[in-house]
């Protein structure tokens, strides 16, 4: 869903904004000669920032259809009304506390708490946000040298005062790739459907292959019929 391209986005956004907050009203060590304004107090404290955001922040746009189901027309918008069945990382669980927790949490909530609702996506957010906070940075001090390297101060113009479209999408490069093999290895289910079989089949086999396999299903399928039960 839309919520795959969002979160990462949106995190290494938010933890540029929170690196120069902190940097400004805490920044006194410098963090590396190439950025000269990026300093350790900021990127410690956008990386506390960006995972604590990311946990909520996923925990708020989990709840939109629109942001977890595939979108497979370019018509849909968030007024659309889609529907699907959510993978199961969308799907929320409750975690049963200890009596003592409960007791506690009751007491402070001024309510019975014997559980805490969860997701697993939240704390996929968290690894997302752990990324965004610690590797996608290293995107824009690579930018930093490169652009030192030929003397230059910003790769282009576009955008007057912050330079051109790839001078802010520098750390974006990085959060877009882990994003797509963290999805592809960890998060994605098989839907493999007879539709989307004969398509791939229609699509991606020449004639001769495509009768090569009716022939090879049909002694498959005669093969299975006729075998003992």
């Amino acid at each position: 869903g839309m919520i795959w391209f969002w979160l990462p986005a949106s995190l290494v956004i938010c933890n540029d904004v929170f690196a120069w907050f902190w940097g400004v009203t805490l920044g006194r060590t410098q963090l590396f000669a190439l950025s000269p304004k990026k300093t350790v107090e900021g990127f410690v404290g956008a990386f506390f920032s960006t995972v604590i955001l990311g946990f909520f922040w996923a925990s708020f746009f989990m709840r939109y259809d629109y942001m977890i189901c595939p979108v497979k027309d370019l018509g849909t918008s968030a007024f659309s009304g889609l529907t699907c069945k959510p993978n199961s990382v969308f799907i929320w669980r409750d975690f049963e506390l200890a009596k003592p927790a409960a007791a506690v949490a009751s007491f402070l909530a001024a309510r019975p708490v014997t559980t805490i609702p969860w997701a697993p996506f939240q704390f996929h957010a968290v690894a997302m946000a752990c990324f965004a906070s610690l590797v996608a940075p290293f995107g824009g001090f690579f930018a930093s040298g490169f652009k030192r390297a030929f003397n230059i101060k910003d790769f282009g113009h576009s955008i007057p005062g912050h330079g051109g479209m790839t001078d802010r999408m520098d750390c974006q490069f990085l959060m877009g790739m882990f994003s797509y093999v963290y999805y592809t290895n960890i998060i994605r289910q098989s839907d493999i459907t007879v539709s989307n079989v004969i398509q791939l089949v229609m699509n991606g086999l020449t004639r001769d292959e495509q009768l090569q396999l009716i022939e090879e299903l049909s002694k498959l399928v005669g093969t299975v019929t006729n075998s003992p039960r």
